[in-house]
């Protein structure tokens, strides 16, 4: 009998208690509408209490709670100073916490350590170390979402300031460079391909509203990777010197030798900063030719012959370095690299290079921005009046136009470099007089091809 009562009991305190958590329940789903609908139109105000009273009640009912609660918080933040100010920041930066906790999914390693590091940065709380090292992890745990550009730039900036002072080796600092510059590179791969994609439908008329949408947010969002690369380089600045980096791979060549990573990078560094001339230039081309006789070995070989006289061998490596790499995109940077090598031996030649890393990569606008240095560089060589000469500048700024509209990250550098050949080019005045408005100017030197003057 007193088995059958307290069996009872137990039913009675469990249903009383389910029915609680359906009256919580309930609260919550009222609050959390009522809280939605003036978030909805940024009254963050009225949001706040209804938000807060769901937030720390039921915190797993709905993602609303940290979408609309960064939002709320921020605009706390954003309105208020002192201690009050603070308060809001440390209950945003467990509101990120607490995402990764409850909605793992959305809310990642990386998502919840850029969120954090961006609030800290941004309200000057906490050190350089602490938010490198909040960042690193991040990075280092979860690197498949960290695409956030300006969290990139403060990874490498808060690093690079460490070493500064004192606190960070310079090998650090070169590595944690790769990784950055090798991973806006991949981000904006992924955006350049939606461009390469649908800019044919954007000039054909042919692109659904969607699809447009999408190629103003890749356009956007590659522009953003552009900005982002050239703060680093800046940031990276003279460290990356020869005077700098040559004693240090030095210092590090024979216990590293045999690290193909690691070989592999500071030779793309030096090639990239021209310190071919040193001798370790060869020995560390060397190094990666043991390790792994790969595209781009060859590409560095081909530069040694090259500089050495040996042309004929030169070009042998160079297309032994296309032959050997079948990955389209790895294969248009190779030739890329080969149309600089040659772009002062012979300008025709390094077209015709930079002409193949566009057809294997059509979004490969570093090769159109080199193609236009290169009829900028001749526009004194071709022609045989003042004004023929410098018509060839009109075709210098189509090309570099076309490298920002295949590869919005290089627009800025692009925009610059058209101004500046258009500036060169033929003015109204200058039209006018020669009366060739509307005309064809065909060039008969290495450049070939035309161009057609502008009507007034």
């Amino acid at each position: 009998m007193k088995t059958k009562i307290y069996v009872i009991a137990i039913l009675f305190l469990g249903a009383m208690g389910l029915g609680n958590a359906q009256a919580q329940n309930q609260e919550c789903m009222t609050n959390l509408s009522i809280y939605v609908e003036h978030a909805k139109v940024k009254n963050y105000e009225a949001a706040y209490t209804p938000w807060k009273m769901v937030y720390e009640t039921c915190p797993d009912i709905n993602k609303a709670n940290f979408i609309y609660g960064e939002r709320i918080l921020k605009d706390k933040i954003e309105k208020s100073s002192g201690a009050e100010k603070d308060g809001y920041i440390k209950d945003l930066l467990a509101l990120h916490d607490n995402s990764a906790k409850y909605f793992p999914d959305k809310y990642t390693p990386s998502v919840v350590a850029i969120d954090k590091a961006l609030l800290m940065y941004e309200n000057k709380m906490g050190s350089d170390a602490e938010i490198y090292d909040m960042l690193k992890k991040a990075f280092d745990e979860d690197p498949k979402n960290f695409k956030n550009p300006r969290a990139l730039y403060l990874y490498f900036s808060s690093l690079v300031d460490l070493h500064k002072g004192g606190n960070k080796e310079l090998q650090e600092v070169f590595d944690v460079y790769d990784d950055v510059t090798e991973k806006i590179e991949d981000e904006n791969k992924k955006l350049t391909d939606v461009i390469t994609q649908l800019l044919p439908k954007d000039s054909t008329g042919t692109i659904t509203s969607k699809e447009k949408r999408s190629l103003k947010i890749a356009t956007t969002n590659s522009e953003s990777y552009g900005k982002i690369a050239g703060s680093v380089d800046s940031k990276l600045g003279a460290l990356a010197d020869c005077d700098n980096l040559i004693p240090l791979y030095q210092k590090g060549f024979e216990e590293k030798k045999g690290d193909v990573k690691w070989v592999k990078r500071a030779v793309g560094r030096m090639f990239s900063k021209e310190c071919t001339d040193d001798p370790l230039f060869r020995k560390l081309f060397e190094a990666q030719l043991a390790l792994e006789p790969s595209a781009q070995a060859y590409m560095y070989g081909g530069l040694l012959k090259q500089k050495a006289g040996d042309n004929q061998g030169a070009l042998s490596d160079f297309n032994k370095a296309v032959g050997l790499e079948t990955d389209s995109y790895k294969k248009s940077n190779i030739l890329y690299k080969i149309a600089t090598i040659l772009r002062k031996s012979s300008k025709s030649q390094s077209r015709n290079y930079a002409q193949q890393a566009i057809k294997a990569d059509a979004a490969n606008g570093k090769a159109y921005l080199l193609i236009a240095t290169l009829y900028a560089s001749s526009a004194n060589d071709c022609g045989s009046t003042p004004f023929e000469k410098r018509s060839l500048y009109w075709k210098a700024a189509d090309m570099a136009r076309q490298a920002g509209r295949v590869d919005p990250a290089l627009s800025s550098h692009a925009n610059q470099a058209a101004a500046s050949y258009s500036a060169k080019a033929p003015s109204k005045t200058d039209i006018f007089n020669s009366g060739m408005a509307g005309k064809k100017i065909t060039f008969d030197c290495w450049v070939g091809g035309s161009v057609t003057v502008p009507n007034l």
